[in-house]
C-alpha cells in the first residue's frame, strides 16, 4: 500500500511505500525493517559499552538473544489481549508484519525473561538493566519511524505546523477503532499531531542525557530507573493524544497510560530512596570475567578487580583485559604455597629443653675427714686467738 504524507504547514510531501522489497511474492514491510534497524543499533552500543559496566560481551549474547525474542512475543500478546477488535484466526494473531505490537508488552518481556536469562549466565543483573535501558531508548527513538511509514500511532487533530495528513490517517479516523479522550472530536480530513515523531524524540534526548550522565551513576540499577521516569513521563501524555489507545479490558482508562504513570512513580521512589542510602559514595564495578568456571575454581587464589564507574571506557577495556590475562595465566594445577608471617626453620626432632649451667664443683668431706677437719679449724682457731 502506498501512502500520500502531508504535512501542509511545512509545505512537505512524500510518496510512502509500505513494502521495501517483495521476495518470491512474500513482502518485506519497511516497518520491520525501521524496527530491525532500531534494534541494531541498540545492540551495537550495548556490545561496546558492556565492558563499562563490568558485563562480559559473550555471556551478554545469550542473554540479548532470548530478551530479544521474548520482547517481540510479549509485545504482541499485550496487543493483542488489549485490542479493541477480534482477530479472525490464529495466524492473525501471530502476524506483526501489518503492525500491532505494544511497546510496553516488548519492555516487560525484555527486561523479566532477559533477567532470568541473565541469571542463567552469571551477569550481573542491575548493570544489565542500566545497560539495556540506553538500548531501549536508542530502539525505540528509531523505530518509532516504523509507525510513519505505517500511518499510525498518530494523535487528535492539529493546528500546528507539523499537522500530518494522509489517505491512512483519515480511513483510521472513519473507523470504528478511534479512541479518543472525553469531549474530544476529530475531525478526519484534518491534519493530525505525529505523536510517533513525539515519542521518537523523546527518547532519543532521554538517550542523550542519560548517555551523558551514565557515568556519574552512584549505584547499580539507578540508569534503569531514570529511564522508567524519564519514559513514563514521556509516554503519560503522548499517549493522551493518541487515536489508538488500548484500553483496559472493561474500562475508559489507556493501558499504557496507566502503566506510564506508575512505572514513573514506582521508579522515582526507588531513585530517592538509592540516592539516599548512596549519599557521598563512589560507585565502583566490578570488572567482567571472562572464564567464570575457572575464576570458581580458583577461590581464594583470584580477585576480581573494581574501576569506579566514572573510569574512562579506555581503562575500563584495558584494566578487564589485564584481569582476563591474569587468570588466564593462573595454573589451578600446582600446589597452593601459603607465605606464613613468621617462617621458622622445618624441624625433624622435638625441641630440647636448654640446659642450666653447671654449678662449680665444691669439694666433698666424707665422714672420716670430718673430725681431722674440725681439729685442724680448732687449732688454727686457737693459734689466732693466741696471737
Amino acid at each position: 500500500m502506498v501512502y500520500h504524507v502531508q504535512f501542509p504547514g511545512l509545505g512537505w510531501e512524500f510518496t510512502i511505500d509500505r513494502v521495501a522489497l517483495s521476495v518470491g511474492g512474500f513482502n518485506i514491510y519497511w516497518y520491520g525493517v525501521i524496527i530491525a534497524v532500531g534494534m541494531l543499533l541498540a545492540l551495537l552500543y550495548a556490545f561496546r559499552h558492556a565492558v563499562d559496566f563490568g558485563i562480559d560481551a559473550d555471556r551478554l549474547v545469550d542473554v540479548v538473544a532470548i530478551g530479544t525474542v521474548m520482547a517481540i512475543v510479549c509485545a504482541r500478546i499485550y496487543y493483542v489481549a488489549m485490542a479493541p477488535f477480534q482477530y479472525q484466526s490464529f495466524w492473525e494473531m501471530v502476524d506483526i508484519r501489518l503492525g500491532g505490537i505494544a511497546i510496553y508488552g516488548a519492555v516487560i518481556g525484555a527486561f523479566v525473561f532477559g533477567g532470568l536469562a541473565a541469571k542463567w549466565r552469571k551477569v550481573p543483573l542491575l548493570p544489565l538493566f542500566d545497560l539495556v535501558a540506553l538500548g531501549f531508548l536508542i530502539g525505540q527513538g528509531v523505530g518509532r519511524w516504523g509507525n510513519f511509514v505505517n500511518q499510525e500511532a498518530f494523535g487528535t487533530n492539529t493546528t500546528l505546523p507539523w499537522g500530518m495528513y494522509s489517505e491512512g490517517t483519515e480511513a483510521y479516523l472513519r473507523s470504528v477503532q478511534v479512541t479518543l479522550p472525553a469531549g474530544v472530536t476529530i475531525d478526519p480530513t484534518l491534519p493530525v499531531h505525529p505523536t510517533f515523531f513525539y515519542e521518537s524524540l523523546w527518547c532519543l534526548i532521554g538517550f542523550v542525557v542519560l548517555a551523558l550522565y551514565v557515568k556519574r551513576r552512584r549505584f547499580h540499577g539507578q540508569i534503569f530507573l531514570l529511564y522508567g521516569i524519564w519514559y513514563g513521563l514521556g509516554r503519560s501524555w503522548i499517549e493522551g493524544l493518541r487515536t489508538d489507545s488500548l484500553l483496559i479490558t472493561g474500562t475508559d482508562l489507556r493501558a499504557s497510560q496507566v502503566v506510564a504513570f506508575a512505572t514513573a512513580f514506582v521508579a522515582f521512589l526507588l531513585l530517592v530512596a538509592g540516592l539516599r542510602r548512596t549519599r557521598g559514595q563512589v560507585l565502583r564495578v566490578p570488572l567482567a570475567v571472562r572464564d567464570i568456571r575457572k575464576q570458581a575454581r580458583a577461590g581464594d587464589r583470584f580477585s576480581v578487580d573494581t574501576l569506579p564507574a566514572n573510569a574512562p571506557h579506555a581503562e575500563f577495556v584495558a584494566a578487564t583485559e589485564a584481569m582476563n590475562r591474569r587468570l588466564d595465566s593462573l595454573d589451578l594445577d600446582a600446589p597452593e604455597i601459603e607465605e606464613l608471617e613468621d617462617p621458622e626453620p622445618a624441624m625433624t626432632q622435638e625441641p630440647q629443653e636448654a640446659e642450666e649451667p653447671e654449678a662449680p664443683e665444691q669439694e666433698t668431706v666424707t665422714a672420716a675427714e670430718e673430725p681431722a677437719a674440725e681439729e685442724a679449724a680448732e687449732s688454727e682457731g686457737g693459734s689466732k686467738t693466741e696471737a
